[in-house]
């Protein structure tokens, strides 16, 4: 997928758990996981919002381009 979701690297710098940030924006620990490793097709932008002011970051702190091979 050309949009790679780095929220692994934004919890370990401001040190926060997983667990901890899907109870603060009201997601589930298994929803917030798939996000995580990239397994899902979309998600809200209400969820964007709320993780960027949890995490006090940007939208481009966890989203990044990543350009594949043509045709894919």
């Amino acid at each position: 997928m050309p949009i790679e979701i780095k929220l692994d690297v934004m919890l370990a710098l401001r040190k926060v758990k997983s667990k901890d940030l899907a109870q603060a924006i009201g997601i589930t620990e298994q929803n917030l996981s798939l996000l995580k490793q990239g397994k899902v097709k979309g998600f809200r932008l209400g969820t964007l919002e709320a993780i960027c002011a949890y995490l006090e970051c940007q939208p481009g702190d966890l989203l990044e381009y990543v350009p594949g091979p043509p045709g894919e």
